[in-house]
């Protein structure tokens, strides 16, 4: 097997499975469209992290993890609906990257690779990096688990124990804003969301538990992956859409059998 196709398949295994227990959440507490936010300002990071040469992949991160911050912020003043800042937010980040990108004339970059993936590019450093985000994503996942849950299930209730709820939706959001990072290169800014949703969206119909449906997800997160991945070795196509049509075809399938009782 060639080298390249290995780190792409170490890649997407990864990234597949530390997506399923997180979009586990952002399905559980409606927040896709801050999944979408996040990755339109990666663009932005992107754009920046050329005008200023320094690591694309440092750049994303750093300017995911201040949208977050900031959102996070806007929120608790509730000066606007949460769904009014997250439109204005991802839309001005997105347009302010490509006027960045356009003003920078001596930098020619490919958008495609970035906006949809290039996950057959994935370098052996890269993917170093990349699991190595992940490795810290999984970790603070599993110490985090149970607050999560319990603010998920009920935020009112989870202040009156005494529980740090702000601090805890800011590291779910942190938590998020390194997975769409470091997973840039995979599937793209425009449809690493995808893999966030699909997948756990698919395991929530037949799964009992939350843990279940976080283990459902990884799994057909994982053969999302396979299957992309051998759609574009055998038919030439680009492998972050495969891998999102493959997700796709996983959620038909899900939701066309019957739930167990």
């Amino acid at each position: 097997m060639p080298d390249f196709l290995i780190y792409a398949l170490a890649a997407g295994l990864g990234l597949a499975l530390v997506a399923g227990p997180l979009g586990s959440f952002v399905v559980w507490r409606r927040m896709a469209y801050f999944g979408d936010t996040l990755s339109h300002s990666a663009l932005l990071g992107i754009a920046l992290g050329m005008l200023l040469d320094i690591n694309l992949t440092l750049a994303v991160t750093a300017g995911c993890v201040l949208l977050a911050v900031i959102l996070v912020a806007l929120q608790n003043r509730q000066w606007l609906a949460s769904d009014t800042l997250l439109g204005i937010l991802a839309h001005s980040t997105l347009s302010l990257g490509l006027v960045v990108l356009a003003l920078t004339d001596n930098v020619r970059v490919d958008l495609m690779a970035y906006l949809f993936g290039d996950l057959l590019a994935v370098s052996e450093h890269d993917l170093y990096w990349m699991l190595g985000g992940l490795a810290l994503v999984v970790v603070l996942l599993g110490l985090l688990w149970r607050q999560l849950l319990s603010v998920t299930v009920h935020e009112e209730l989870a202040r009156v124990e005494g529980r740090p709820v702000t601090a805890i939706r800011l590291a779910l959001m942190l938590l998020i804003a390194i997975v769409i990072a470091v997973a840039m290169k995979v599937v793209g800014v425009l449809l690493i969301t995808s893999l966030l949703i699909i997948p756990p969206a698919a395991a929530q119909r037949h799964a009992h538990t939350p843990e279940q449906m976080a283990l459902g997800a990884s799994i057909l997160g994982c053969l999302a992956v396979l299957g992309g991945l051998g759609m574009s070795w055998n038919l030439d196509t680009p492998a972050g859409p495969s891998i999102v049509v493959s997700a796709a075809l996983l959620f038909v399938m899900a939701v066309s059998l019957p739930r167990r009782a």
